[in-house]
């Protein structure tokens, strides 16, 4: 940090350090751009900051950020009940709606499972997962985590608990690349993996 910059400017560098893809230094320029166009971007961005921290909840069904709840995924009427699609973050679901492909459900986990993160079940929303595939008579979850080896455990994890349900288990075809997230992919790669999925 700057040493010579105020304890205000040190603290918004600080803070917005912490965003993903921000270091100290990309965290220092962002701050800068800010200050310079205070009212073009600094005042706006604050006041959509505060108004979405006043606003904005966890949908009790699926987990996703939106300002009421259930989400308008959840309270759409023309979606397909009986198809879940699991993903990690809220991210991939929003890259899986820029497909147009899904018109099923979402199931937001909030994570996945890493012993070196000494993240486990319980700090994710297996339990819930598993409650709506016992209690809404779904037909297939469709399994959309990251070709990651976090990925996959979760994904194996959870076959293994759905694996009494009798609901179909599957997951996105191969076209998504290893390493990858879904927040990164095209619209065309999103749209094949989710037509050539199989069973997990």
């Amino acid at each position: 940090m700057a040493a010579s910059a105020g304890p205000e400017i040190e603290r918004l560098i600080a803070l917005l350090a912490k965003l993903p893809g921000l270091g100290p230094r990309s965290a220092r320029r962002a701050a800068l751009q800010l200050l310079k166009k205070r009212d073009q971007l600094l005042v706006p961005l604050a006041a959509a900051m505060t108004e979405a921290a006043e606003k904005v909840v966890a949908c009790s069904v699926c987990g996703t950020p939106d300002t009421r709840d259930p989400c308008a995924i959840c309270s759409d009427p023309a979606r397909d009940d009986g198809l879940i699609c699991v993903v990690e973050e809220a991210g991939a679901l929003w890259a899986m709606e820029r497909s147009g492909a899904f018109r099923g459900r979402y199931h937001v986990m909030g994570g996945l499972l890493s012993a070196l993160d000494g993240v486990g079940p319980d700090q994710l929303r297996v339990a819930e997962l598993v409650g709506r595939v016992k209690g809404t008579g779904a037909r297939e979850v469709v399994l959309a985590l990251p070709a990651t080896v976090d990925g996959q455990t979760t994904a194996h994890y959870l076959a293994e608990r759905l694996s009494g349900s009798g609901v179909e288990i599957t997951s996105l075809a191969r076209g998504v690349p290893v390493g990858g997230d879904l927040d990164w992919l095209d619209d065309g790669t999103i749209v094949q993996a989710l037509r050539a999925r199989r069973p997990a």
